[in-house]
């Protein structure tokens, strides 16, 4: 039954007091804040009721005293446990875009604007398990980095996270729920390999910039069958026994056009996004001026970090027709 009702969005927003996402600062009211006595707390709840129940038979006034102070230090505990997240302002920063199967870095601020420390508060994120323990000082603001795994590629919102503490006796535990509008942009993972051949447009471009620019050496890059043998680095390929290829600065800046439709038939979807992929980060090594097709999608050569973002961010919102 808890699992149906967990399943019920609208019923668990109601319950939860927000609708997501939630956009801008987020104040923990008390009305979103939660408070029930852990296990301890109600071992300590059992005690005080053996002490009670032994003071009123044995009429022990100090059994009396005992019990009732106590009692007050656990009501008082309870309420610094509440207080440790009521009126707590969360907002989410801005997360950098990272590859398939790496880990998204969410990042969260905590500001406090009462003049007290809010020590131990416990960040999970429900979707992944991950969790992280902040504090944060009276009158500041904390920064806290919740790293979330990225399976697929596209937009990974950050979804539901749970504030938990129990602090300061471990009595009670104090939790509230809460879900920013902030999500992270997830690329291909990139597959290693060589770039593909260049057009006949790009390979005369190539080779008038070679004849004006052939002794500038700008590195090395994986042999292609259109290369010629007197640029193959042959000492490299003793040493590493891969075929390697001479780039100078005038070959560098040739056009390249990264095109779907050159990828092999049998390839699927994902794993042409891969190759496609890597492409874009081998020739943004090689300081090649390289364009991206797509079905539907064409990005003009450039090069620099910006085209390169925008190469990524088209193959990691590419949808299939």
């Amino acid at each position: 039954m808890l699992r149906a009702l967990r399943a019920n969005h609208t019923l668990m927003n109601w319950l939860y007091g927000f609708t997501p996402p939630e956009r801008g600062a987020i104040v923990l009211g008390h009305r979103r804040v939660y408070i029930v006595p852990t296990r301890l707390g109600l071992l300590f709840a059992g005690a005080l009721g053996i002490l009670l129940v032994g003071s009123i038979n044995y009429a022990i006034a100090l059994g009396f005293a005992l019990t009732f102070l106590l009692a007050g230090m656990g009501l008082a505990g309870m309420v610094h446990t509440a207080r440790n997240l009521a009126q707590l302002s969360v907002s989410a920063g801005r997360c950098e875009p990272v590859f398939a199967g790496e880990t998204a870095q969410f990042r969260l601020f905590f500001a406090n604007g009462a003049p007290y420390d809010r020590p131990e508060i416990l960040v999970r994120h429900l979707a992944s398990g991950a969790q992280r323990l902040a504090g944060v000082g009276a009158s500041t603001v904390a920064e806290l980095v919740l790293a979330v795994p990225a399976a697929r590629r596209g937009w990974l919102p950050l979804g539901r996270a749970m504030l938990e503490t129990r602090f300061p006796l471990g009595l009670f535990r104090a939790w509230s729920y809460l879900e920013p509008d902030c999500r992270c942009l997830v690329y291909p993972r990139p597959q290693t390999g060589a770039l593909p051949p260049f057009s006949p447009d790009a390979e005369a471009g190539a080779a008038r910039a070679l004849a004006q620019g052939s002794e500038d050496f700008a590195g090395l890059r994986a042999f292609q069958l259109s290369d010629s043998p007197r640029h193959v680095a042959w000492k490299a390929v003793a040493r590493t026994e891969d075929m390697l290829t001479k780039q100078f600065s005038g070959e560098a800046a040739a056009e390249l056009w990264l095109d779907w439709a050159r990828l092999p038939a049998g390839l699927g979807t994902e794993e042409r996004l891969s190759r496609l992929a890597g492409w874009v980060l081998a020739a943004e090594r090689a300081g090649a001026r390289y364009g991206l097709r797509l079905p539907g999608t064409e990005l003009a050569p450039a090069r620099g970090e910006a085209h390169r973002g925008a190469c990524l961010q088209a193959l990691a919102l590419y949808e299939a027709s």
